[in-house]
């Protein structure tokens, strides 16, 4: 069944691209593939890579925060974890099944489920509000600006407002965790009375199980500033890495952009983060190609195609085919390594 869903999801993936791709192309696409065609060599390899290299920088937060647990913990342990959970999250609706693949691979780097699950929560909490602060200081600055534009933006403002929902939820449920274990026990109760949750008890007991764990790695975290500020300094590092990609794709097109416009694409890049909140389908496929197009449309202009292909094909599609090949070698891997050991524990049991 789970084979299944993910072929579905695959499916689903495909054919959004194939019709996004078309969408882009269908206007001038003699244009757009000349264009690309036309790049330099260097620049174009550099531009497909850029996301593998996003990518890596998230390995050195799970570096940070996995030598808390596990002090032989190491860079490329993190690497494994971050192209794992982009992989999963990219393949899977609403990003849901990055974090169950994380936690397989790191119990098998060494760290217990619980601790992982712990090291997540660290990292979603850290990321969420570091995320949260750099895009509100851009909103602050272009938000208005670009609003004025377009009617567009109203969709980008929904999903800044649903991100600063969770940020806040998140910090109130670690200031008042009996509240919100009050309150899931009447959603549970309401749930249960139409037919939604099949086992209230059960549901409960896990919900509570995720809010103690979650409420006592705030604690922790909190007392650990340097672990903190290091892991917020790599997630600057990320987004801006991941937002400032466009500027530099258009200007390897010969796209006219000024160096002064690198805060406009960075403040747009991340708009389209934000649009991204409320699309369900895996890797938010379809609609932040739309997104895209229709906020970097003025300032791209006829190379919007061009950049939004080679742009969602460095931060997505690249990342997800290396992704998969990296979980299928950690897997292989470890497996082997674990059957290595079972079967010295064998024969040193039967000497």
């Amino acid at each position: 069944m789970k084979k299944q869903k993910m072929l579905l999801n695959f499916l689903i993936i495909i054919l959004l691209t194939a019709l996004v791709l078309w969408f882009a192309l269908k206007d001038n696409y003699k244009e757009i593939l000349n264009a690309i065609s036309q790049m330099n060599v260097i620049f174009l390899i550099i531009i497909l890579l850029w996301g593998v290299l996003y990518t890596v920088v998230w390995g050195f937060v799970y570096l940070i925060l996995g030598r808390k647990y596990n002090k032989k913990f190491s860079l490329l342990n993190g690497i494994v974890v971050s192209f794992v959970g982009t992989f999963f999250s990219g393949i899977t609706p609403s990003s849901t099944g990055g974090q169950f693949a994380q936690v397989y691979i790191m119990k098998k780097q060494g760290i217990k489920v619980s601790d992982g699950a712990s090291l997540l929560w660290a990292d979603f909490i850290i990321y969420q509000t570091t995320m949260m602060i750099y895009v509100t200081i851009l909103f602050l600055l272009r938000f208005s600006y670009y609003s004025a534009q377009s009617g567009w933006f109203m969709i980008i403002l929904f999903g800044y407002l649903i991100n600063a929902v969770v940020i806040l939820a998140l910090y109130t449920m670690a200031l008042f965790p009996k509240v919100y274990i009050r309150l899931s026990r009447t959603l549970v109760k309401i749930l249960a009375k139409i037919k939604i949750v099949k086992n209230p008890e059960k549901t409960l007991d896990s919900w509570t199980l995720q809010m103690t764990s979650f409420t006592t790695e705030i604690r922790n975290i909190s007392k650990d500033k340097k672990s903190i500020l290091a892991c917020s300094l790599v997630n600057v590092v990320r987004l801006t890495l991941l937002y400032s990609l466009p500027f530099f794709i258009g200007r390897a097109l010969d796209v006219s952009l000024e160096w002064s416009r690198m805060i406009d694409v960075i403040a747009l890049s991340s708009f389209v983060t934000m649009a991204n909140s409320f699309i369900p389908i895996p890797g938010a496929s379809g609609g932040t190609e739309v997104v895209f197009t229709l906020l970097f449309g003025s300032l791209m202009r006829t190379m919007t195609g061009a950049v939004m292909i080679l742009w969602r094909f460095s931060t997505y599609h690249i990342i997800l085919l290396i992704g998969g090949i990296i979980f299928a070698i950690a897997k292989n891997y470890y497996d082997k390594k674990s059957n290595e050991i079972s079967a010295v524990g064998l024969e040193q049991y039967e000497e």
